[in-house]
């Protein structure tokens, strides 16, 4: 499924979230102040709503296959991160103060359902939690493949809508961290999704518009402490997203190829930052680099690690798997 590709917007808006989360794991780490980085990862789910939702529409997919393929997109380098982290992790464990390093959360981690403390998911790769709401995710649109097309729109969203309504009714359980307001984030990808398939058009500076309130709310955001993530960073994602994709559809976006090349390695970015952020860490107080530069250091070194895992072990897998073709090194823009 390659459709979020052949949308510039799209690929610059992942490759913007996977960097927020980069830097907002850094921020925190040195008690800096960039909480909204944290909603890329809402723009993350948003826009896998979308591409889900565009990718299938109008094409013979079943379930079956829709499954394969996101298995094959997901599971190997998350799995081979996992490994990873979990071997650096029991070598030096004082990297790693929060995390669980029993043999259980390590397969409940491979299999997304890591243990679940302080009412939240906490697999070995710290920013794992996100896969786990990909994954169900997953499974409920894979069911709405049984359905002709209309039936299956409004049943992700009653069944996403549903799942939410069940988690104000259950008592603390894991089942009820599974139902977090936060996954209909994913139903409204859904949504602008159809009104993309079906031609919807919004005047160009209406769209930009979108985009700037949805920008001025992140700013907003961190006044908005108590209040979910769903409406706190979950709206401002919707708008961001809606207003670049029909912004985009009224005029052509450039062709930035780093920031392009970048939104293909946003998965890479995103599973690989906080072990990449840990490398860089110890080797910068090896080295000696003050305290006050040590974030500015350890963003860029944890970035240019990441990208190396894209271009070294995310691609040749894309590439055996056949989810992605062998790109010309002269084509500064080729579609990935």
């Amino acid at each position: 499924m390659k459709i979020g590709n052949d949308i510039t917007s799209i690929q610059y808006l992942r490759a913007i979230a996977a960097i927020s989360v980069l830097c907002f794991h850094v921020s925190e780490t040195y008690g800096l102040e960039f909480k909204v980085g944290a909603a890329g990862v809402d723009i993350f789910f948003v826009i896998s709503g979308f591409i889900m939702w565009v990718a299938t529409e109008g094409r013979p997919v079943g379930p079956r296959e829709f499954m394969l393929r996101r298995l094959i997109r997901i599971v190997p380098l998350y799995w081979i991160a996992t490994a990873i982290t979990f071997v650096v992790a029991v070598l030096k464990p004082q990297f790693f103060f929060n995390t669980d390093l029993s043999i259980g959360n390590l397969i409940g981690s491979l299999f997304f359902l890591p243990i679940m403390r302080d009412e939240a998911l906490h697999p070995v790769v710290e920013q794992g939690w996100t896969l786990s709401y990909e994954m169900f995710f997953y499974l409920i649109f894979s069911i709405s493949l049984l359905l002709p097309e209309l039936r299956r729109f409004w049943f992700m969203i009653a069944a996403m809508v549903t799942v939410v309504i069940v988690h104000y009714l259950l008592p603390f359980s894991y089942v009820r961290v599974f139902s977090e307001p936060v996954i209909l984030e994913f139903a409204a990808g859904i949504v602008i999704g159809r009104l993309w398939k079906q031609g919807f058009r919004l005047p160009f500076r209406a769209a930009i518009g979108l985009m700037i309130a949805g920008f001025v709310l992140l700013l907003a955001s961190d006044l908005m402490v108590h209040v979910d993530r769903a409406v706190r960073w979950g709206v401002p994602a919707v708008l961001l997203l809606s207003g670049a994709v029909f912004a985009e559809r009224e005029r052509s976006v450039p062709k930035l190829a780093f920031l392009h090349f970048l939104g293909d390695a946003s998965y890479s970015i995103y599973v690989w930052h906080v072990l990449t952020g840990i490398m860089v860490t110890a080797l910068l107080l090896r080295v000696g680099v003050p305290h006050a530069a040590q974030p500015a250091f350890i963003a860029l070194g944890s970035l240019a690690f990441a990208i190396v895992c894209h271009l070294y072990i995310e691609r040749p897998i894309l590439r055996k798997t056949r989810l992605v073709r062998p790109q010309p090194a002269s084509a500064a823009d080729a579609k990935g």
